[in-house]
């Protein structure tokens, strides 16, 4: 949950959602349409948005009696690595958002803890808590490039993919390899 931050909001930052053309009465909506720099840090150790990359907003904010409900999808890149075999990944992540901002001096605000729901400041909201709630959570914390992904040879650290079937790193003990010669078959 968004945390009410006691600075002030810069309208001009593109996370920042302005009400001033959204009626405080219930019923009321208004749709955004928008792409907007991915926020730095945005992801898990080995998958994230690159900072700076397109996220496509598709959002809709509905007055309700306590404040503003927002709600919709956020899209965009994701790049990392698979966890298995290191090689890149490079796809697109969709989340949605539902999330309720407080009118400052509302019943929801005066009877809810500070981190339960979100804060407006004045006619400005703060997405980015959200939106990066909600792709944090969503990201894999172990990727995979594809599902049956082999992984790595533990041996040679080569591609399981780019070796032969009959690959190995089968040490026989000297003492024993005499035995290994009564398992083959005459050819």
């Amino acid at each position: 949950m968004p945390k009410h931050s006691p600075s002030s909001l810069d309208p001009r930052s593109p996370l920042v959602l302005d009400t001033r053309d959204l009626p405080r009465r219930p019923g009321a909506l208004r749709t955004l349409k928008r792409v907007v720099p991915a926020p730095s840090d945005l992801g898990v150790e080995l998958i994230f948005v690159p900072e700076g990359a397109g996220l496509d907003l598709d959002l809709r904010m509905e007055s309700v009696s306590e404040g503003v409900l927002v709600s919709g999808a956020v899209s965009g890149p994701i790049r990392g690595e698979c966890g298995r075999c290191l090689r890149e990944i490079n796809d697109s992540v969709t989340v949605t958002i539902q999330e309720l901002y407080a009118y400052v001096n509302s019943t929801t605000d005066a009877t809810t803890e500070s981190d339960e729901v979100g804060r407006m400041q004045g006619d400005l909201i703060d997405l980015e808590p959200a939106l990066r709630d909600a792709v944090v959570l969503a990201l894999p914390t172990n990727p995979l490039c594809r599902q049956d992904c082999p992984g790595l040879c533990p041996e040679c650290g080569v591609h399981r993919d780019d070796l032969p079937a009959e690959h190995s790193h089968q040490q026989i003990d000297p003492r024993w390899a005499g035995l290994s010669q009564l398992t083959r078959t005459e050819e």
